[in-house]
């Protein structure tokens, strides 16, 4: 049974459209809780909520439809792509509970690899599975609330950009292209290797050398909304110009090829629609490699605001940490946007 032939979208391409969301939540009552250090209204990768001085919970949920074929792979994935909002605040993973949508009438047998694989990402995360839910669903829907600690005063929001600034991604782009060209029969077998191995690395490393060596001042990780999205929230959050040169993104092998051959997830439109009312242009751009900057990532890499002085040394100890990092930009003041331009333009 091939998993992607199951469901509609894949992956966090099957969350709904950022727009209809915060739409949504922009109608929802603010909670007055002096605790609630990060809350919904701040579009911010998970809450965090103050136990005492030196404690606080960074709490999140994320689950979504199958993107690869192989349960074992598919529930990897999704623990990967579930812990990555507690490392992206900061925080250390604790505790998660699975969430199950299943067939009724489903090969129990792929259940459990799903969930077996879920569990191997999660003791490489150091995060303890204490139970979890299912329901009956024609689509098969998995992924984790995870539960971790940080210190109160060491929380990383995406809100803390400043002028003078670098930008640094840690993860290449195109899972979203890719996996939709594999449920549409048209991705090559390396292309959706390479996506696999990104998609089932941990931020736990990098998360670490960042709060190991200091001088980031806002972070977040780059999933559903694709790098346009969540670079647009830093953007509002912070009052400040992403400047992003389209060449120095990382891309995964095999993603312009797949968008070139239609394998465009509606999340990419979605994202697209939502984001690019914000986002200038200087140059002449490829639409293609354009196109790739709203792609919805699964399980993406952390997108960094970097103090100048120390983005060098960062950099070199992501790369003796293994950690593939690239400098994509720089921050700085005006009206908040995102402006994308040829490198050296």
């Amino acid at each position: 049974m091939r998993l992607t032939q199951q469901v509609k979208a894949g992956g966090c391409a099957s969350k709904l459209a950022p727009g209809s969301l915060r739409a949504t939540l922009d109608t929802l009552p603010l909670q007055n809780d002096p605790n609630l250090l990060v809350g919904f209204d701040q579009s911010d990768d998970a809450g965090v909520y103050r136990i005492d001085e030196d404690r606080a919970l960074v709490q999140t949920v994320d689950f979504f439809t199958p993107m690869v074929d192989d349960p074992w792979t598919f529930g990897q994935i999704a623990a990967a792509n579930a812990v990555s909002d507690v490392y992206a605040m900061g925080g250390t993973p604790l505790t998660a509970l699975a969430i199950v949508c299943f067939p009724q009438d489903g090969d129990l047998d792929v259940l459990g690899q799903i969930l077996r694989g879920g569990m191997s990402k999660l003791d490489e995360a150091g995060c303890t599975v204490a139970g979890g839910h299912s329901v009956r669903d024609a689509e098969i829907k998995f992924g984790y609330a995870v539960t971790g600690l940080i210190h109160p005063d060491r929380v990383f929001t995406n809100g803390g950009a400043r002028a003078g600034d670098l930008l640094v991604l840690t993860k290449p782009v195109g899972t979203g292209v890719i996996t939709t060209a594999l449920k549409q029969g048209r991705a090559r077998h390396e292309w959706v290797q390479g996506a696999i191995r990104s998609m089932t690395t941990l931020n736990k490393i990098a998360a670490a050398v960042v709060g190991e060596h200091g001088g980031v001042h806002a972070m977040t990780d780059v999933t559903g909304f694709g790098l346009m999205g969540h670079g647009r929230e830093m953007a509002l959050a912070s009052g400040t110009i992403l400047e992003i040169e389209l060449q120095k993104v990382p891309r995964l092998e095999g993603a312009l090829e797949a968008i070139a051959r239609g394998a465009i997830p509606a999340g990419l439109h979605a994202n697209r629609e939502f984001a690019e009312c914000m986002v200038s242009e200087e140059g002449v751009l490829d639409e293609t490699l354009r196109m790739l900057m709203y792609d919805p990532q699964t399980s993406g890499g952390l997108l960094m605001s970097v103090d100048a002085g120390r983005a060098a040394s960062l950099m070199l100890a992501l790369e003796k940490a293994s950690v593939p990092a690239h400098m994509i930009g720089r921050v700085r003041a005006g009206k908040p946007g995102i402006v994308l331009r040829e490198s050296g333009a």
